[in-house]
Parts: C-alpha cells; structure tokens; sequence
C-alpha cells in the first residue's frame, strides 16, 4: 500500500498540469474550483473560476451578490443545482460562520452540496485532513489496478472503494495523494484509450495484465433516458420587444429565464401548432392571458428538425417558433436587447447566438 502511494506520488510531480486552485490553500478558492469541476472539464470550468474569483474575490462578496446574477455567471456549465447549492452554501459562511470554512471533513459535510469527495479534498488540501477523495477518476484508476467488480454505484461499491481509497492515502501528504489520485485518472488511466504503456502501474495492473481495460470500472444498469419535446415561443412587439419569463418550478433549470414554453408529447409540426398552442396561458402585466387571445399576425418555425439537447436523464427535442404580433396586447414584454442580461438555459443562449430579431422587424 505504501508503495502505492509513492509511485503516484513520484508520478504527479512529474507530470502534475499548473492549475490556479493549485497554488493556494485557502478553502473558497479550494470549494469554488471543486463546485465547478463536479461533471465538468477543467478545460471548460477554468474560465468560470477565473470569473467568479475576479466577481466574487471572497466568500462574503458572493454571500451578498442576487441569485440571479451568480445564476448568470454560471451560464453554460449545467447543473444548475450546483450553482444554488454554491449561493446557499456561501451565505451559511458567510453569514453563520462568520466567513470562515469549517476545517474538518465532518463540518464540511454539513454544508449545502458539499458530498463526501468535495469535503474530503477541502479537509486534505486546505486542513491537511487524511481523508481520501473518491469521485470518478478514483473508480476508474482503483477498479483497474485492483481488479474490483463491484460496481461503483452500488453501496457496497461506494464502501468498498472509500475504505480502499482510505488505506491507501498517505497519511503525512494528504494534500498531494488526493491530487495525484485524481490527476492521474483525468490525464493517464482515461476512461478511453489510457497510457498503459507508460503507466507506472502497468505490472502490477489487474485490468491491464488481463485486458479488461474496456470492462471497469463495473456500473450496474442504465439511467432510462426520457424524451421530452419543447415548443419555445419567443414573441415579437413591432416595437423590438419579447417576452421571457423566470422558471419558479423545482427543476434543474428553476431560477433560470426562458420563453413561454409549450411542451408536447411528441415533435409538433406546423399544422398542429395553432391547436396545441391555443390554450397556453402567457405572462400578462395584470395577468395571464390565452394565446389565442393574442394579435398573431404571423406565426414562424425557426427550423425542421428539433434541436436535440441532452441533459443526464432526459433528452429534449427543442423547437424555436417566431410570434410576430401586432402590439404587446397587454403583456409583460422587454426590449429584446436586455435578454443578455439575464441567465437562461444553455438550449437557448446557444439558438440566440445565431438568431436575429432585426430580421423580424419591419
């Protein structure tokens, strides 16, 4: 077991990548990089931790600033759970704990969307706790070497390989055994195409030796996906103005803005449309009022095929459809140019990108 760990060891200082997380100790940079690498890229959330570091440059900063506007910053990694939990969990430090982070794995759990792995790599790096983080790279890189075939999302999965990770981590640097663990699995025993070759591990590798690379880490069953079919409206005024409005629902996307949505059992096409849409209640200034109640001058879809969008468990078929009308009719529209200042779902923000509402202005 000691072995174990010096190699990894011996293996990280070498081939360790600079990270700006990695050149501090202090627990809201620390808390802050391991919120947004939770099922993202560093190459992806780097840019977001930079943003929220020069937003936000201290817990209390962020304890203070509107949902809505950290909802915004986080625009684009998904997840948006993450980005609440981080708010709520900013104002319990800030405001209860008087800007200072718990210092133990124990504490650290307590707070809103710390799990076990982000308080173990707080309590390691920042408290020099010896705590063994376990998250995905660790199942890969400990299934493989070890030959486990429980699978990692069973319970005894979850135990078997903490307690694993547990024997492992070495007591005296626990701060760089958690790092080099996980930057071992995200750069050398990928889940795809690994470097065995080159791998200081490969004679002692279980899945290397028998090639069965490809079958760990074991994962028992699959996450039925569920299709879903999104009709969003987005209303033009003659005057240049839309409607968008914010999700109040629980939901992964709640807190965010989007069009009216009309959601079907099946992809809608254009002679269904008026039927389907007809009984849909829009946001008015005194209150909702019917579609069909509305001045449509002319209805537009934006393009044939659905846009497909896949979240963890479920896949939307997503269409964009252009509601020219002939005044706002008593709804609570906004000037299109203001949407930017608002956080909406990935979907959207991604279709705004090349979308013009000069091109439905006469």
């Amino acid at each position: 077991m000691l072995n174990f760990s010096k190699k990894l060891i011996h293996w990280y200082l070498q081939n360790k990548r600079e990270l700006p997380w990695r050149q501090t100790q202090d627990p809201y940079s620390i808390w802050l990089s391991e919120i947004i690498l939770q099922q993202t890229r560093v190459e992806q959330g780097m840019p977001y931790y930079f943003s929220f570091v020069e937003t936000y440059p201290d817990v209390k900063a962020l304890a203070a600033a509107p949902e809505d506007d950290v909802l915004k910053l986080w625009q684009g990694l998904g997840y948006y759970s993450r980005a609440r939990n981080l708010h709520a969990t900013a104002k319990k430090v800030a405001y209860d704990l008087d800007g200072v982070f718990p210092d133990t794995y124990k504490e650290l759990k307590k707070l809103k969307g710390v799990g076990d792995y982000t308080a173990s790599a707080i309590a390691s790096i920042c408290f020099n706790e010896a705590t063994a983080v376990v998250d995905g790279n660790v199942y890969r890189v400990l299934s493989r070497i070890y030959g486990i075939e429980t699978p990692i999302n069973s319970t005894p999965g979850a135990k078997e390989f903490k307690a694993l990770a547990q024997e492992l981590i070495d007591k005296k640097d626990p701060a760089t055994f958690n790092q080099a663990i996980m930057e071992f699995g995200a750069t050398q025993c990928k889940p795809k195409n690994p470097y065995c070759l080159h791998c200081p591990f490969s004679e002692s590798c279980v899945a290397f030796q028998q090639g069965r690379i490809a079958d760990l880490p074991v994962k028992k069953g699959k996450i039925k996906v569920r299709d879903r079919f999104f009709n969003y409206l987005i209303f033009i005024t003659p005057q240049g103005e839309t409607l968008i409005q914010q999700r109040k629902e629980k939901g992964i996307w709640r807190g965010l803005f989007d069009f009216p949505l009309l959601e079907t059992e099946k992809d809608l096409q254009e002679e269904h449309f008026r039927e389907c849409v007809n009984k849909l209640m829009i946001l008015g200034k005194d209150k909702p009022i019917k579609f069909d109640a509305l001045p449509v001058e002319e209805i537009i879809l934006q393009q044939r095929a659905p846009i497909i969008h896949k979240l963890s468990h479920q896949k939307l078929h997503v269409k964009f459809w252009v509601v020219k009308l002939s005044e706002a009719s008593g709804l609570q529209t906004m000037a299109y140019e203001r949407l930017g200042d608002f956080a909406v779902p990935r979907v959207i923000d991604r279709f705004l990108e090349d979308f013009d509402f000069k091109d439905f202005l006469e």
